[in-house]
């Protein structure tokens, strides 16, 4: 990414991105995300709705100024607040859809926003060295790894009932009641696992486990509301 791209060179997670390797020049990937950016807005302004754009627009300028230019090196709490435009996307597909708002794309997007803090702490628990090495306050960075498992812990707590809330509400069938709870109790069972073990091998396993197992979760949860969708009835 062109404004991280020192942090980027410093961090063996991140060297072999496009610009710290080499591939192609800062100048070169700013244009092209000024490019994407603008035409992206302006499709979905000009053949969807403007609502839907100017949601677009607004996730865009919170990611790339709120988030990364503000945000990710200078509080432990950027994934928190940065992580809402991440967030955002099911609102913004919702209004491209319906040319409105409700409660459902705002509880997807709750969703996401609980999601994201146990998503990249468990990442940041076993690659600290590398976000301290680069000066990015990540919380295991600055307040250590017994306070981020409690953290983590917490916010699964949290996440995993509202998953399954739109299951509760009627807004998803069956099948998404069975996902999320089969589901979230992994992800639950991850998170005390991750709490539990705090030193040594076993607490860098466990942090991995949770990191690549949430990356399924979300997918199964927004995979099984998209099926129920298509296939009425499942």
């Amino acid at each position: 990414m062109w404004w991280d791209a020192d942090i980027d060179a410093i961090m063996s997670r991140t060297s072999r991105r496009p610009i710290p390797a080499g591939r192609i020049t800062p100048g070169e990937c700013l244009a092209f995300g000024l490019t994407l950016a603008c035409f992206s807005v302006g499709v979905l302004g000009l053949l969807v709705n403007v609502l839907s754009a100017a949601l677009l627009a607004f996730t865009i300028f919170f990611y790339v100024v709120i988030y990364t230019m503000w945000l990710k090196r200078s509080t432990p709490q950027n994934i928190v607040i940065g992580g809402a435009s991440g967030a955002f996307p099911p609102m913004v597909a919702w209004a491209a859809a319906s040319g409105s708002l409700s409660l459902e794309p705002i509880l997807l997007v709750a969703i996401i926003f609980f999601w994201t803090p146990p998503h990249f702490w468990a990442l940041a628990l076993y690659r600290a060295d590398d976000y301290a090495r680069a000066g990015v306050p990540m919380l295991p960075v600055t307040a250590g790894g017994d306070e981020t498992r409690r953290q983590i812990l917490l916010y699964t707590l949290f996440l995993v009932p509202l998953a399954i809330s739109p299951a509760l509400i009627g807004y998803a069938g069956i099948a998404y009641a069975v996902v999320s709870t089969v589901t979230g109790a992994g992800m639950l069972w991850l998170a005390i696992n991750v709490y539990r073990k705090r030193t040594g091998d076993d607490a860098v396993r466990a942090a991995r486990k949770l990191f690549g197992f949430s990356i399924l979760y979300l997918f199964l949860l927004f995979a099984t509301l998209l099926v129920e969708a298509v296939i009425p009835g499942v």
